[in-house]
This record gives structure tokens, sequence and C-alpha cells, in this order.
């Protein structure tokens, strides 16, 4: 019998290093968009797990209609500012949601699992009171992992590209982070366990395919931000990367 999981459980405080990002990230967004409706944390600084210069922040942005062109600018902006004058976090990545999107019956897998399970809302109507709480299943590993083929092409397009080393070494964390979470996507329905950290969700992937532990063994050097040299790197993406597309493809072959 599969089990509801719980919601995500709102801490009353974040970790006093990480707190003043967060009202900035608050402060900043809230005054320069009329259109905002809410905004919710996610990660290590959501769990209160987060390293100071090892761990970003992890924003999801709800507007009630696309940001324009001059917009958009203004996010990066303050992005760009924030990272600069935080010299705690390693990155602030910030996505933009519509609500209409949210909460369309369509994308329930994704986004509405995400605002419930993996996210705490710090400003605005919160939209995870919308939804029930979710069971584990397939549906779910596949819809937050719609976007993998695209992310692995992009990741590889720039590490080959780029030639400045803290980015390189972002990049690397970056689609490191998303292979661990992609290979727990694989087994979500088995396993029938909601883990919110890569530590965990490696374990329960290998629970299931512990033929590769290597792999995420080397997944977690590029995750540390230790430098690799671009070939293993490319490797790693070209390799493993294809392998998890094509254990999605065969598993949905066989759920649908």
């Amino acid at each position: 019998m599969t089990r509801a999981l719980p919601a995500f459980a709102c801490p009353s405080s974040f970790q006093p290093v990480f707190g003043a990002v967060v009202d900035d990230v608050v402060h900043q967004l809230k005054h320069c968009f009329s259109g905002l409706h809410s905004l919710y944390i996610a990660g290590s600084v959501a769990r209160l797990q987060a390293v100071p210069g090892k761990s970003d922040l992890n924003v999801t942005m709800v507007v009630s209609q696309p940001l324009t062109v001059s917009e958009q600018a203004v996010l990066n902006s303050i992005i760009g500012r924030i990272e600069q004058q935080s010299p705690q976090v390693t990155a602030v990545k910030v996505t933009t949601l519509e609500k209409s999107e949210a909460l369309d019956i369509a994308t329930i897998f994704k986004w509405g699992f995400w605002l419930k399970h993996c996210c705490m809302c710090v400003y605005g109507d919160d939209l995870s009171s919308r939804f029930g709480c979710f069971e584990p299943c397939w549906d779910i590993g596949k819809a937050m992992n719609e976007d993998l083929v695209e992310k692995l092409k992009d990741s590889r397009q720039k590490i080959m590209a780029t030639r400045n080393v803290s980015r390189y070494l972002g990049f690397c964390r970056e689609v490191a982070n998303k292979m661990i979470w992609s290979c727990y996507s694989l087994v979500f329905h088995r396993s029938g366990r909601l883990v919110l950290s890569i530590e965990q969700a490696a374990q329960q992937f290998l629970k299931y395919y512990p033929q590769h532990e290597v792999a995420i063994e080397r997944l977690f050097i590029l995750a540390s931000g230790q430098q690799v040299p671009k070939k293993a790197v490319l490797f790693m993406i070209n390799d493993f990367g294809q392998w998890i597309v094509s254990e999605f493809d065969k598993i949905d072959r066989k759920i649908g």
C-alpha cells in the first residue's frame, strides 16, 4: 500500500548566516516586480543544512504574468548584485514560474509536487496549500526530469566553452547535482521515500543500482567543487548521463 508523502516542514527561521540573504532576496524582488505572487526557498537553505561558501540559494518566483525583457534584465541584475554581496552562497538560482502553470492540472506532478514537498513559502500566498499530499509514483519522477536531455546538452556546451575556472566549477557542480537527482528519480516510485539531500538521494539510487557506485562517487567529486579535467567531466555527461536518459526511457516504456 502506498503512503502519502509528508509536506515540507517549514522551519521558524533560517540559519543566521543565510537568513540575511533570504531577507535581501525577498526585499529586492517584492519591491521590483509588481506581478510577483509568491516566493519559495528550496534546497539546503530551506532544510537548515546549508554550508557557508558551499551551498547555493534556490528560489522559485511565482508571477502573475510572464516577465518582460526589461524585467528579466532587472532580475538578472538583482541576482548578480546579491551574489557579489553574499559570499556565504555559491550562487542564487531563481526559477520563474507563472501562477497559471503552477496550478495547471497538467503540471501537477511537477510544480504541485515541487511546491508541496520541496519548498517553503517565504512571501505571498502559499500555493502549496492548494495541493494535497502526493504519493510516490513514476509520474513525479518523470515530470521532475522532463528537462534532463536539454540540461545535459546545455551543461556540455557551457563546460566546453568556458575558460573561467570559477564558472567552470559552477557548471560542474550544477550538472553533477542534476544527474544525482535524476538518478534518485529513477527509483522514487520504488523506494516510496522523499529525500531532500543529494547524499540521501544517492543512497536510495544505489540500493537498486549498486553497479553504478563508482559513477556516483565521481559525481560527488564534481558536486564538491573539486577541479576535474574537462575531458573527464564531458565523459561523465556523455556516458553516464546518456545511461540515465536511456534508463528513463526504458522504465517509461514499462510503466507508461
